[in-house]
């Protein structure tokens, strides 16, 4: 401390200073001219200051690092370290993950090698207990975290609070199992699309601090009111900031976070995270220092986390350095006064990955064509499937034109239940597409307009998992996830390499091109977000929490 002040004095030498810099400033809400002067992990002042590392920061822009309050490694279907070794030049350099995908198929193993390969990284990472293994007690997973196996693991692990509470209607009617959870963790994400009034009123006095799912911008504003915490979520899929940025205004800045969710690894790469967010909401017409305040100081504030998520005496030198106000394309990111990467590049390696405990997860019963076809009658009812959102309507066929079936196949004990519907809107013929990517549970859901395919493309998943599109009864492409069904063990870039492939097989084939079909294939068995979803026993009414199809 003595040295910090020194320094902070102009008494001694900074060891690192950003010379002649435009920094700003998320408490006043601005830009200020002069030099940032670092000591060790700390921000000694801004200023005038010497240093023995001098950096000519004219015309550049100072800003802190950013803050992605709510992720799932697992989405980008890469490890964590690949994940941060690619995002962390981007300026990200703390975040909020919540292992639930992996915990849903491996438990406590899953979680601890999260973040065994996270560890060494320099970030912020700060992993959550999952709150909800599985996600509801309808869908089958491979494995059951009850309250007090997650205040066990939270404690064993260190986990920094409990994530996403999807189980609404468990917190809004006092589920006893869910209430030991709430009552031992002091932070608690949400999870709540659509909740509203006294309902929502009950949910947050169960000590939720934030929520991610809001639909329109007078939810978010009303979730506010309340004093939530609301998330601007822009994800691969699922992209509300357009949306819910309306709801933003002086008066309620300070109640606004950027998270991106799930993202998928083009989108890692070709867009990058927080940094986009950023982007769009200038974009939106909000101001640079809002749209960075929103990326740093709110996130840290909103967690307790003290001195950080700013550039000010005293707090963590976690900042990037750039040739603009937006934080776009940092030249600089340090992390605790370390230069931790440059233009773009990372400055630090992962280790080699040690997932073998989770390989050969999928465990299913032999599929037979038969299995997965089911007779279409006029008026059934079916899911329908829209751009931009996971949100889906419950609606009655009114024709075979344009229907895909879709199957999930229970993948963890090989029990052999499969449940069966048709959806409208995503469009594929003449094929199939197959995954053991399917929140929360992570069954096999495979979608096409054919049996024969959609078997097809089933077998090419193998005992390991992945992604498998098959065209004309030929296998086209295909994305070993070899760690539990969701993740490769190859770097990132040969992770998008194969992507890119698989996506131009897709390219070949007629579906709906507004959507990402991975991705939204991925979230169709998730039961805990409206209006109509499909599992391992059926097709699932959320609002009315009962089935209204079966096979």
């Amino acid at each position: 401390m003595k040295k910090l002040i020194d320094v902070a004095s102009g008494r001694v030498k900074a060891d690192i200073v950003i010379k002649n810099a435009t920094v700003a400033d998320v408490f006043g809400g601005r830009f200020v001219k002069g030099d940032v002067a670092v000591c060790g992990d700390r921000i000694a002042g801004v200023g005038k200051y010497d240093g023995n590392i001098e950096i000519d920061g004219t015309g550049k822009f100072v800003a802190p690092s950013f803050y992605d309050t709510h992720l799932h490694f697992e989405s980008v279907m890469i490890r964590p370290s690949e994940y941060l070794r690619t995002v962390i030049p981007t300026g990200v350099t703390a975040f909020n993950a919540d292992p639930h995908e992996i915990a849903n198929v491996a438990g406590e193993k899953g979680i601890r090698f999260m973040i065994e390969d996270a560890k060494g990284v320099p970030a912020d990472v700060r992993f959550m207990m999952p709150s909800c293994v599985p996600s509801a007690a309808e869908d089958r997973s491979g494995c059951v975290i009850n309250a007090a196996d997650a205040v066990a693991i939270a404690k064993k692990e260190k986990l920094f609070g409990l994530g996403e509470m999807m189980n609404f209607p468990g917190v809004i009617n006092c589920d006893d199992d869910v209430m030991k959870k709430l009552e031992a963790f002091d932070i608690i994400d949400g999870h709540a699309p659509s909740v509203s009034g006294e309902p929502l009123n009950a949910y947050i006095c169960g000590g939720i601090l934030t929520d991610h799912e809001c639909e329109t911008a007078e939810e978010a504003a009303d979730k506010v009111s309340r004093g939530m915490y609301v998330m601007l979520r822009e994800g691969s899929q699922t992209k509300n900031l357009r949306t819910l940025i309306k709801a933003v205004n002086k008066s309620n800045l300070r109640r606004f976070l950027f998270c991106t969710d799930d993202r998928n690894v083009e989108d890692l790469f070709e867009l990058g995270t927080i940094g986009n967010n950023i982007r769009l909401a200038v974009e939106c017409g909000m101001s640079p220092i809002d749209a960075l305040t929103i990326a740093s100081l709110n996130a840290f504030e909103a967690y307790g986390s003290k001195n950080r998520g700013a550039i000010a005496p005293g707090y963590y030198a976690d900042f990037i350095v750039c040739d603009n106000d937006c934080g776009q394309h940092p030249e600089k990111v340090f992390y605790h006064g370390k230069l931790v990467a440059e233009n773009g590049k990372a400055l630090f390696d992962t280790k080699p990955a040690k997932p073998d405990a989770l390989f050969g997860s999928v465990r299913i019963k032999p599929i037979k064509e038969s299995d997965l076809y089911f007779e279409y009658t006029d008026g059934m009812p079916i899911m329908r499937v829209f751009p931009n959102t996971v949100v889906t309507a419950l609606t009655e066929a009114k024709s075979r034109d344009g229907l895909d079936m879709m199957c999930c196949i229970e993948r963890h004990g090989a029990s052999g239940a499969i449940g069966h519907c048709y959806v409208e809107g995503f469009g594929l013929k003449g094929g199939a597409v197959a995954q053991t990517v399917g929140h929360d549970a992570h069954n096999i859901t495979v979608l096409g307009d054919n049996a024969r395919d959609m078997k097809a493309a089933v077998d090419a998943l193998g005992k390991d998992g992945g992604l498998a599109l098959v065209k004309d009864g030929e296998l086209i492409g295909k994305l070993p996830l070899e760690i539990g069904g969701l993740m490769t063990a190859a770097p990132a870039e040969d992770a998008l390499a194969t992507r890119k492939k698989l996506l131009a097989a897709l390219s070949t084939m007629d579906y709906n091109k507004d959507i990402e079909p991975f991705m939204l294939l991925s979230f169709l068995t998730l039961i805990v977000i409206p209006e109509v979803k499909l599992n391992h026993k059926g097709l699932f009414n959320v609002s009315k929490w009962d089935y209204v199809y079966k096979k």
